[in-house]
């Protein structure tokens, strides 16, 4: 992982890479239209870029993938995980001749407002609090000792990524690691 990419000794996250930033013109108008035009084709071109530059930062090979999830009222109206569709896409990227298992063993426990209409850095990290779960069917050995991957859209303050990282690394995950298509930057941290 680039320096640059390193996150805090008391996050669960291991390291967080960035295809591209959110700042490019072109990167916004692509998740947006993957996003909320529901042009879910734009999966592999997007896809693509987050395996780019996991390899060109000597990303590690993970254990498996894990989709941030949608809460299902989410998921009904969109029609598609985003995330989920990055994540199959980046399997067969990674590494050559297999597929890195694509894993969708988190849940969304309550439904919050999207971190995308809340602009305050504190209110970002409290509207995920305590959000996300192991599914129940889910046995926790398949996680005990595993390096992951999480995969999602977009990160401005990391909140979603984090959460998600700390049930993984709660129920016994080794390490825990992000790939986003872009990160955006945040403009209010008060």
């Amino acid at each position: 992982m680039c320096p640059t990419c390193q996150i805090s000794q008391k996050s669960s996250l291991a390291g967080l890479i960035s295809a591209i930033s959110y700042e490019n013109t072109a990167a916004k108008h692509l998740v947006h239209n993957f996003k909320y035009r529901f042009i879910d084709g734009i999966a592999e071109p997007l896809a693509k870029l987050i395996s780019k530059a996991w390899l060109q930062n000597d990303g590690p090979l993970p254990d498996f993938l894990v989709p941030v999830p949608l809460h299902p009222r989410r998921l009904r109206w969109r029609g598609f995980n985003q995330s989920l569709l990055l994540a199959e896409k980046i399997s067969g990227e990674l590494a050559p001749l297999m597929s890195i298992p694509v894993l969708d063993i988190l849940e969304r426990k309550k439904y919050n407002q999207p971190q995308m209409n809340i602009k305050n850095y504190q209110e970002r990290i409290e509207n995920v609090k305590n959000v996300f779960g192991l599914k129940n069917s889910i046995d926790k050995k398949i996680i005990k000792n595993k390096n992951i991957l999480i995969v999602d859209d977009i990160a401005t303050t990391g909140a979603t990524l984090f959460e998600c990282a700390q049930v993984l690394k709660e129920n016994g995950a080794k390490k825990v690691f992000a790939a986003v298509v872009a990160r955006q930057s945040v403009k209010n941290k008060t």
